[in-house]
């Protein structure tokens, strides 16, 4: 098994990632900000991840062109615990006839094939291990969502943000605007996606402030997305687990509309991921909800 994961990490130093559109790091809570935090949370035997999910057409949308996928497993022998987790999000564009099946093909298409390189030869259901390492299978999984996209939802785009957890790091496959969080028990938030936006590129360049691109009339037009025909390389980066902590995937629906400060305020206060994604699709709902919703929330093992 060890050789098995050092041949999909491979030897070299994880990837740096994409320098951050933003970080929110907020002063240490006190012990009493703290205590919903860790309070009336069960430490598992063996250690592993637990999840939850929950999306939202919104208040002002017809349909749901937002898509999700998660699957959680964990190994536990003797001597070895090995928590596994592929997480999916993707938001279709091009209007309800394209959007809703586009991403629902991003989100299938990459989820079979990372639960065919990864975890079927990890949990020994193929006797063959993968020669790539698991930067080059993300990289082929948003290929060939790529592909299945312009095949079945021609004119439709897709945004799609992929998290895999294996053992003690994530790597994170990413094209679009949804985004990745770390989000630490002490309040801090670390966005770990960049967004391929035009409105955050000038951004970038130093032609608009932050203010400034929060009303740009075109701060959801993007320049990088699936199904769009474009060669195009997706953002790959490998990074550390938040622990103790979460990972949050999420649409811009919430990010939109929903403070860092705010959301972390939700998870704090929430008994379970899955009530803290429930409480993040109200609070974006309760701001207007002018798109639609998705969070996959993650609390890493302890």
């Amino acid at each position: 098994m060890k050789k098995l994961l050092q041949k999909i990490f491979g030897q070299d130093t994880p990837a740096q990632p994409t320098p951050p559109i933003a970080e929110l790091t907020t002063a240490p809570l006190s012990e009493d900000q703290l205590e919903p935090v860790t309070s009336g949370v069960p430490k598992l035997e063996p250690p592993q991840l637990i999840v939850g999910s929950a999306r939202s057409v919104g208040q002002q949308r017809e349909h749901n062109e937002d898509s999700l996928y998660t699957f959680t497993a964990t190994l536990a022998g003797n001597t070895t615990v090995i928590p596994f987790g592929i997480y999916v999000i993707a938001d279709g564009m091009g209007g309800h006839q394209f959007g809703e099946v586009a991403s629902e093909v991003a989100v299938r298409a990459m989820s079979k094939y990372l639960i065919s390189k990864l975890y079927h030869p990890i949990f020994g259901i193929v006797p063959e291990s993968p020669n790539e390492s698991l930067s080059e299978i993300m990289q082929q999984g948003v290929y060939e969502a790529h592909q299945a996209v312009l095949k079945q939802a021609p004119g439709g785009g897709t945004t799609l943000t992929a998290v895999v957890v294996l053992g003690n790091r994530m790597t994170i496959a990413h094209v679009g605007d949804s985004r990745a969080y770390s989000v630490y028990l002490d309040g801090r938030m670390q966005i770990l996606t960049r967004d391929h936006s035009l409105v955050k590129r000038l951004e970038e360049l130093g032609q608009i402030t932050p203010e400034e691109a929060e009303i740009h009339p075109q701060r959801n037009v993007l320049y990088r997305a699936l199904g769009q025909g474009e060669p195009f390389e997706p953002d790959v980066t490998t990074a550390p687990l938040p622990q103790p902590g979460y990972v949050l995937i999420c649409s811009d629906g919430l990010w939109n509309l929903v403070s860092d400060a705010e959301i972390f305020r939700v998870i704090a206060a929430a008994p379970s991921p899955h009530r803290a994604c429930q409480g993040l699709i109200d609070a974006a709902n309760a701001a207007g909800g002018s798109d639609n919703i998705t969070a996959i929330l993650v609390r890493m093992p302890d």
